[in-house]
């Protein structure tokens, strides 16, 4: 029998990438998995896959950078659930290119999505598995978050900080 079996799981930017791969993992181990992407049609598409293949997964749009989203989602899901097993932040965006042609809204989209959206994460479902006694938190990062990476500033920051929060938690 798998360890994921009956687990109940989030998963942010599933719609494509790691996060649907592990989606799609997941539900064929026997997760229930819900699907999270800021757009609800990659989502919805990874949720489908899962279903087609016998798995149980949904779909949810989610923007990572809204913490009030965030928060919703995992009291939603705990409640009709009954709990939250999983919980992967996953979610993540890149903006490469020489540090000194980026502009400060380049810095801040990176941030808000690969950094704020994690911390978002793990201040909910934190709260929450403390709630019921048992839980994982899952923050994914990057081989950038350990080495430098001079094209993309931003990215190894933002991995950097992930790493640094996971390790410190």
């Amino acid at each position: 029998m798998s360890r994921f079996k009956d687990n109940i799981a989030i998963i942010t930017g599933a719609g494509s990438g790691i996060g649907a791969a592990l989606a799609r993992a997941l539900g064929q181990a026997g997760a229930c998995v819900i699907c999270t992407d800021r757009d609800p049609a990659t989502a919805t598409r990874t949720a489908q896959d899962i279903r087609v293949a016998g798995g149980r997964a949904s779909a949810q749009a989610l923007d990572v950078t809204d913490a009030a989203q965030v928060e919703a989602l995992v009291e939603n899901v705990a409640t009709d659930h009954g709990r939250l097993d999983l919980m992967f932040n996953n979610a993540g965006i890149s903006v490469a290119g020489e540090a000194r042609d980026l502009e400060m809204t380049h810095w801040r989209s990176v941030l808000d999505v690969n950094l704020m959206g994690v911390v978002h994460g793990v201040h909910a479902a934190y709260r929450q598995m403390v709630r019921q006694g048992h839980g994982h938190i899952i923050n994914v990062a990057s081989l950038a978050g350990l080495i430098p990476f001079p094209t993309n500033v931003p990215y190894a920051t933002s991995k950097h900080a992930v790493v640094g929060l996971s390790l410190s938690l």
